[in-house]
């Protein structure tokens, strides 16, 4: 059995210890990505596939990159692709490894993430994708049927 003693000193060397293997095990990711190309790969997210492949290409840590509207209006490029209902672009950073999401899923039609996520998380439907869209829009955007008839 540990002493009050040597519980507390173990409580104290804990967080310095930790911070210790934090700090070790931390790459240098390097500078920040320039805001103006994260703005504009967004953009073409949207509708050009072309020009999101090309960015991508030129600067892989776009994949996930988000940029701010405005107000915490965060959206990534395949958010913007995915309220676009633009398919071939959605898939396309999906798989280049984009970090999906129930929206991007809606507009895909792909019915049983969205079910697992509504059923694993009540009330998620109800949530807003980036500019605020609902997430029934992003099924229509991508004339998602299935999808569609489960929401509403």
């Amino acid at each position: 059995m540990l002493t009050l003693t040597t519980r507390r000193t173990m409580m104290l060397a804990a967080p310095a210890w930790l911070a210790a293997q934090t700090a070790a095990k931390r790459p240098d990711k390097g500078p920040p990505l320039a805001p103006d190309m994260v703005k504009t790969f967004v953009g073409a997210a949207h509708g050009n596939l072309e020009k999101t492949k090309e960015m991508l290409a030129e600067t892989p840590a776009l994949l996930n990159a988000a940029w701010d509207w405005g107000g915490g209006d965060f959206e990534t490029g395949l958010g913007g692709a995915a309220h676009m209902g633009n398919r071939q672009i959605a898939e396309y950073l999906i798989g280049q490894g984009a970090r999906t999401d129930i929206f991007a899923a809606a507009m895909l039609g792909r019915i049983e993430i969205v079910q697992a996520l509504v059923k694993a998380f009540p009330g998620i439907e109800k949530s807003l994708g980036p500019h605020k869209i609902p997430l029934l829009a992003h099924a229509e955007r991508g004339k998602a049927e299935n999808v569609i008839e489960y929401l509403k």
